[in-house]
């Protein structure tokens, strides 16, 4: 016959993966329903802080305002 240990402090019984899975399954179920409302809320808000946001990091790289690359210099001296 086979004999049934408890477990060793610090292991789980098997079953208890499955039920920390359900449980956390259940909970990002009622987040994502409650919170889709709030979210698709702010849709419109969060679109309009992006425009500055990337206007901001768009125009590092195309080289206008006066900034010229590659070290030359103008011949007229403006």
């Amino acid at each position: 016959m086979s004999e049934v240990h408890p477990p060793r402090p610090g292991e789980q019984e098997p079953w208890t993966n499955w039920i920390l899975i359900g449980f956390l399954a259940i909970a990002a179920f009622f987040l994502i329903t409650e919170h889709t409302a709030h979210v698709l809320g702010a849709l419109p808000y969060l679109f309009l802080l992006l425009c500055p946001v990337l206007h901001f990091f768009m125009h590092r790289g195309h080289g206008g305002h006066g900034h010229r690359h590659g070290g030359q210099e103008k011949e007229d001296g403006k």
